[in-house]
């Protein structure tokens, strides 16, 4: 079974690297190139969209900033190509830091809003920083030089596959450790990640500020590949693209990025010839009328459902032949097959396939997961540490807790002792209070009035994750499972505060 799990990136990486050798065109080289620059920063923006489910339109800034590092670099300092390529990393992921600390602490339309603004600050500072950035006139790069030598457009691919090949191990690793059950916990239940001790806010850093890494690998790869970097390149038509390319090729999904990217490189090229449009149409026509005969006949599907998709590929074939030019229709074009595969295909082509054939993976097995749980001496002793107050005295002491929600107090003057080794109830009607008290001793509401203590410290006003780490932990009346994570997957997200690894440590773990 190892062999075979081994097998198949062998040989996808055989492929990859032994194109050049195969097709000695520069184009076919260079697109291939681009699509492989593309897929690194969405494997990142895949952390940021599909795991923690936020929406970014900063990232073509962010891609800009990378270039822009690396062309800099290059010309003022004359940087080698690693050193040129650390620097895009590092100063691309301190923007995103800068962008993140304000930005995510809002949510929704409003963090889209407040990236794309961050992404067209970011295209007139290029603009304007005339000096720094040779303003509109861009910046003009040469051949890079690796160990003393210079990098031919063949060489410089293999560098980008090197890359690429690296880039995807780590987001691997990461999103298969408690760093990757963390961020996807937020997308299922931010309150619940919380209360067990995965704090909302850090952890969206943490997840923006990887991608906004990844973001900056790929600027700078970028600008090598093109040899010319301008501030018209970064707009926001790229990071639709970019946010495209994710929904199309499928979320929480390295293959899903590969394919994605292909789409957004591939799909424009073909639209400007519309003799290979023409038969590409008719192929998908064909294709998509087979498989929705498939769909309906094993009742996956309603004639229905089916209809339009159907209907819409076999349009899109004849309009192939009716037209004679693509120039005034590619972007009518492109704009209609992006949102039937967005409508249709909700989890992307790579969910799609998956669902058709019943292939839903999660990564690791609960068998593999169950075997990185951490000891459990170590679980305990966490679960106490610091725990060093006597028997018969107050571990959890809430005196006159007023809970006041503008002119209804849901709790007044409420008084609560718990003891170490001792079990409590709350009992009452529908109305009284006990929702509203388990929120306020774990932080979701912060009491009007009042103080909670545990163990001899104040925990009013603290985080629901802070108080969690601290020792206090809750369920819920309305369960909040993590939808899209297997059981197994919900519970390890409950001893997330057992670990005491880093990033550095996820990377270099086995497995």
């Amino acid at each position: 079974m190892k062999l075979r799990s081994l097998l198949i990136p062998a040989v996808a990486c055989l492929l990859l690297f032994g194109f050049p050798l195969v097709v000695d065109n520069s184009y076919y080289i260079h697109m291939l190139q681009t699509i492989a620059i593309y897929a690194i920063l969405l494997f990142g923006l895949d952390i940021v969209v599909g795991y923690t489910g936020q929406v970014s339109l900063g990232h073509a800034g962010l891609f800009g900033i990378g270039a822009y590092t690396a062309g800099v670099l290059f010309t003022k300092l004359a940087a080698p190509l690693l050193l040129a390529l650390m620097g895009g990393v590092v100063v691309t992921a301190a923007f995103g830091a800068l962008l993140a600390l304000p930005a995510l602490r809002v949510t929704g339309p409003y963090l889209a809003m407040v990236t794309l603004a961050f992404g067209t600050i970011i295209q007139i500072l290029i603009n304007e920083m005339t000096d720094l950035t040779n303003g509109p006139m861009g910046i003009t790069m040469q051949r890079p030089h690796l160990l003393g030598m210079t990098l031919t457009d063949r060489s410089y691919f293999w560098v980008v596959c090197v890359l690429l090949i690296v880039a995807l191990v780590v987001v691997h690793r990461i999103l298969r450790s408690h760093l990757g059950r963390a961020f996807e916990a937020l997308r299922g239940s931010p309150v619940a990640s919380d209360c067990m001790g995965v704090s909302v806010y850090r952890y969206k850093v943490y997840a923006f500020v990887i991608s906004a890494g990844l973001a900056g690998l790929a600027g700078s790869l970028y600008a090598y590949s093109e040899k010319y970097i301008s501030p018209n390149t970064y707009n926001f038509e790229l990071t639709v693209m970019f946010l495209l390319a994710v929904i199309m090729g499928g979320r929480k999904s390295r293959v899903g990025s590969l394919l994605g990217a292909a789409i957004i490189v591939v799909l424009p090229k073909l639209l400007d010839d519309v003799d290979l449009f023409r038969y590409v149409s008719v192929a998908l026509a064909v294709l998509v009328t087979v498989g929705a005969g498939v769909f309906i006949a094993q009742g996956k599907s309603s004639w229905q459902r089916s209809a339009i998709p159907v209907v819409g590929s076999i349009a899109l074939a004849v309009l192939s032949f009716v037209l004679t030019s693509m120039t005034d229709w590619r972007l009518s074009i492109f704009g209609l097959i992006t949102l039937l595969v967005v409508y249709y295909l909700q989890d992307g082509i790579v969910g799609f396939v998956r669902n058709t054939l019943g292939l839903h993976g999660h990564g690791r097995t609960d068998a593999q997961a169950a075997a990185l749980l951490p000891p459990s001496g170590d679980a305990v002793s966490t679960s106490v540490a610091g725990a060093t107050t006597p028997a018969m005295q107050d571990l959890v002491a809430a005196d006159k807790v007023l809970m006041q929600f503008g002119g209804l107090k849901a709790l007044n003057d409420v008084n609560l002792h718990v003891q170490r080794g001792t079990i409590h109830g709350l009992i009452g009607p529908n109305g009284s209070g006990k929702s509203t008290m388990m929120n306020v001793l774990t932080g979701i509401y912060v009491p009007t009035e009042g103080t909670i203590v545990f163990k001899g410290e104040s925990i009013v006003g603290k985080t629901s994750s802070h108080i969690a780490l601290a020792g206090i932990a809750r369920t819920f009346q309305n369960v909040q499972l993590f939808g899209e994570m297997t059981a197994l997957q919900n519970v390890l997200v409950g001893l997330h505060h057992t670990y005491r690894s880093n990033l550095l440590d996820v990377l270099h773990a086995r497995g």
